[in-house]
């Protein structure tokens, strides 16, 4: 949900999970209001089996901090939550701690329409350890679904190589938070145009629309409900032409072509809506053509995505635009993203040094990455990345040019490759400062924009919906080594770390 598209302001410090307010109690409880804490937000996995996700959300960021306010309704409420055992979940000192409550957190984040790697930080928050709390489900919640539209979006917009793609997906999103976030991410993601009027007028998207099967439907003759569409709607006329029969819609279709040019207007387009398109498509591109309307544009729809889009292009199907609905608002071959939030560093106060730390979890593949992270993104001659390193200052190993130049993958301990000498540029921009945004809100055609060339500049090796090449994302070796030994530690400390039998 995008903070600024349906909730208020007010609504933000609730935007949580409860065990986020049972923590925070527990630290305010326990003395530990000035501890502080570093949380990165990242994924593990690439979203629909591709190599790279697209970064959306950031500009909501600074609003989830600053409208982080407790208001009396919020406190009445908390106030009145019993706990399981019996009595109040939470006590009144606490709430009135609430009360008065500010954010002074500082975040560093991904800009958005930037692409991002799998075990990278996304965002990275730094502050009061009961404040980085609070925040984590409305920061997940911000990135991970706007994140994955946007990626998916961009595959769509990839196989549509240079055709316009309209966003269709109002009527089937998850409630009108998310038919709102996927107009934003979207369009960020390349998309031309959304059906979502809302959301033109909330982030000035160009919205697109025509008319429906039951415009049709309600007059008696196809032929005469095309007529009064393009009485109706001369300037923007696209006719829909599948309600009963495609070659009979393409007839009318012409007929009325030709009476709009008689009166010195023009038919914009036709959209299918169903059928075999690639097929249906050529026939009606040969009538037209046929007829003298070589300027008729063709548009298709029915369930699309990346793959059929794929498909009808390879098939040579002379199709101008794409309308995607369904399958891009639902994210339909993978439902969430995956993001997750995890604790990497804490310091008893701001005036001590930070201590990393690191999650090993049953499953290895969840171990964490410990420290105060950046990311490093290395390019080629051309700009073109070629690996991203996580970096931590405070461990950076090596002597003079070659500091910090020896990158360990993070899935492949095996793989250690010096970058010394390559260009790189850090990833990862300040957002929030004490609490307070760094700067105002970022125009969405910045975030479009900045997509477009990121993916521009990405090598196709990565760009395949099919074996794409893996992208190298590593550590610096200092980093590597600190995760090392902290794994090490906490493994000797558990005596072992072969399997063991449980009790019956």
């Amino acid at each position: 949900m995008a903070l600024t598209d349906t909730a208020r302001p007010t609504d933000v410090a609730l935007l949580t999970d409860l065990y986020e307010l049972t923590m925070a109690q527990g630290l305010w409880e326990n003395g530990k209001l000035d501890e502080e804490d570093c949380f990165t937000a990242f994924y593990r996995d690439n979203p629909f089996g591709g190599v790279f996700a697209v970064m959306c959300g950031t500009s909501d960021l600074a609003d989830l901090v600053e409208n982080l306010r407790f208001t009396d309704e919020d406190i009445a409420y908390l106030g009145s939550l019993d706990a399981p055992a019996g009595g109040a979940l939470f006590k009144p000192g606490f709430l009135e701690y609430l009360r008065g409550f500010r954010a002074h957190l500082d975040i560093d984040a991904v800009p958005e329409g930037e692409i991002v790697f799998p075990r990278e930080p996304m965002v990275r928050v730094m502050g009061p350890a009961l404040e980085c709390q609070l925040l984590e489900t409305a920061l997940l919640n911000t990135i991970n679904f706007q994140t994955l539209v946007a990626t998916k979006t961009a595959r769509v917009v990839q196989a549509a190589q240079g055709r316009p793609v309209a966003e269709f997906g109002l009527r089937r999103a998850q409630g009108p938070d998310g038919g709102m976030a996927v107009a934003r991410a979207s369009y960020v993601a390349g998309c031309a145009s959304t059906s979502n009027v809302l959301a033109g007028r909330r982030y000035g998207i160009p919205v697109f629309g025509t008319h429906a099967h039951s415009w049709v439907m309600s007059f008696d003759s196809e032929l005469e409900a095309f007529r009064a569409f393009a009485r109706t709607a001369p300037n923007n006329c696209t006719l829909l032409i599948d309600t009963y029969d495609v070659r009979e819609g393409v007839e009318n279709a012409i007929t009325v072509a030709h009476e709009m040019e008689e009166r010195g207007e023009r038919l914009a387009a036709i959209r299918i809506d169903s059928g075999d398109l690639a097929k249906l498509s050529a026939y009606v591109r040969g009538r037209f053509d046929e007829e003298g309307l070589d300027y008729v544009k063709i548009s298709v729809s029915n369930d699309l995505d990346e793959y059929t889009i794929q498909s009808l292009i390879n098939q040579g199907a002379p199709i101008d635009s794409f309308g995607v609905g369904t399958k891009l608002a639902t994210c339909y071959d993978q439902p969430a993203l995956g993001g997750v939030y995890k604790l990497a560093a804490r310091r008893p106060t701001g005036a001590h040094a930070w201590t990393p730390v690191v999650k090993l979890s049953e499953q290895p593949y969840k171990r964490t990455i410990p420290g105060i992270q950046q990311v490093r993104r290395y390019v080629d001659d051309a700009g073109s990345p070629v690996c991203d390193m996580i970096v931590d200052e405070a461990y950076l190993e090596g002597e003079g040019a070659d500091r910090g130049s020896t990158l360990v993958a993070v899935n492949d301990a095996a793989l250690v490759t010096s970058v010394a000498g390559m260009d790189y540029r850090e990833i990862l921009v300040p957002v929030v400062r004490d609490g307070r945004a760094v700067a105002p809100r970022e125009p969405l055609e910045v975030a479009r924009a900045r997509c477009q060339a990121a993916l521009e500049a990405l090598d196709p090796v990565y760009k395949r919906f099919l074996y794409p090449q893996s992208y190298v994302v590593g550590m610096e070796s200092g980093l590597a080594r600190v995760r090392d030994e902290l794994v090490r530690t906490r493994m000797a400390e558990t005596k072992t770390a072969l399997p063991w039998k449980a009790r019956r």
